[in-house]
């Protein structure tokens, strides 16, 4: 499937309709009733299921460890949108700590591998998620990190390097520098927590056209269709030499196929309307997920995954920042003008990505699209 052709749309429903995790601070009221519509729909469902499973849930609130994103960037950061849609910086970490020294060998710092915002347009009937190539050179501003001290910015620093100088919060900002959006949430999957999701789920099923291997990230399909374990799964979504052109383009199409049917996933297992299952997958991600303060309890997860439960995968446009290899370094990209623009302005006004903005990027090589779709 085509970047241009996934488009979703932008007219959503009625404004303040996202809940307490989007963009209507103001709206305080509605937003609080419909967090305690979530929060109480679950704990009725683990009043029904019995005092083990109330144990578990009370358990997992204190298992969440987040981020407090917003102290961490202060005062100075793009306008809070009062248009009722939602911005979520999504972060795959290429972390080799502790469990995950079983993918690589640990070097003291870790990289954003995969970074996505998501952007939930008004009404929650529609999202626009757009990949930002690991390798894309920005000018990355200075950063605060956690322990006070501060990560000097660079021009021409490879945008995953804002993570390793200066932590979620230097990534925050240099998303919000590029783009001119406000994040409103900041989620991180590290590699074991990603194989976590993917097995609570009881699988992924993809669809390949044509054998898939890289003994880097340990990829072995033949053609057809799979239902992924996590393992297999992490294995897709890593690989860069088992597809395409062999660059990260490629593999980012990879990722935007994957996600298309962990969504059709997350809908077909029947997950948002099984409070027990809900709950269950929330306690994974308690473990697996790194958010930031505004959802780093159950509650808050479970009610953010609510508020997205009426998505699928026709509902989601998946697109990458329009690119070109970079002259200087072709191992490099960097942003194409003026489609990068483009794209961000579309955001930030909730509108539909346009397809013009994406016909002179060079992320449409990654030649990725044609052998991996969702389902069978």
């Amino acid at each position: 499937m085509s970047e241009q052709s996934s488009q979703g749309r932008g007219d959503g429903g009625p404004e303040g309709a996202i809940g307490d995790t989007g963009k209507r601070r103001r709206h305080h009221g509605t937003a609080r009733r419909i967090g305690l519509v979530a929060a109480w729909t679950t704990a009725a469902a683990l009043l029904v299921a019995g005092s083990g499973l109330a144990y578990a849930y009370f358990t997992l609130q204190g298992s969440i460890d987040g981020v407090d994103i917003d102290q961490a960037l202060g005062t100075e950061r793009p306008k809070n949108l009062d248009d009722g849609s939602m911005d979520i910086l999504v972060l795959g970490s290429d972390s080799r700590a502790g469990d995950n020294g079983a993918y690589g060998r640990d070097e003291g710092a870790a990289r954003s591998d995969t970074a996505m915002v998501v952007h939930v347009h008004t009404g929650r009937t529609a999202a626009s998620v757009v990949s930002i190539p690991r390798d894309t050179l920005v000018e990355r501003p200075d950063c605060t990190r956690a322990d006070g001290t501060e990560a000097p910015g660079a021009a021409r620093a490879m945008f995953n390097t804002a993570y390793e100088a200066g932590g979620p919060a230097c990534a925050v900002k240099t998303v919000e520098t590029m783009s001119g959006i406000r994040m409103d949430h900041y989620l991180e999957v590290d590699f074991t927590g990603f194989t976590e999701l993917v097995d609570a789920l009881g699988g992924v099923e993809i669809t390949t056209t044509e054998p898939l291997r890289d003994a880097d990230s340990r990829l072995d399909l033949e053609p057809g269709t799979h239902t992924l374990d996590g393992e297999q799964s992490l294995a897709l979504v890593r690989t860069r030499k088992g597809i395409g052109d062999g660059s990260d383009l490629g593999r980012i199409e990879l990722q935007q196929a994957f996600v298309r049917a962990f969504v059709d996933q997350v809908r077909d297992v029947g997950v948002l309307g099984n409070p027990k299952r809900l709950l269950d997958l929330a306690g994974t991600a308690a473990r697996a997920v790194t958010p930031d303060s505004g959802l780093d309890s159950v509650n808050e997860l479970v009610g953010f995954a609510r508020g997205l439960g009426d998505l699928g995968a026709d509902d989601v446009s998946l697109v990458t920042l329009p690119v070109r290899y970079d002259p200087v370094d072709p191992n490099r990209v960097v942003p194409v003008e003026p489609g990068a623009t483009e794209v961000w302005r579309a955001l930030k006004q909730d509108r539909p990505i346009p397809g013009s903005a994406l016909q002179d990027s060079a992320a449409d090589r990654g030649q990725a699209a044609a052998v991996v779709a969702a389902g069978g």
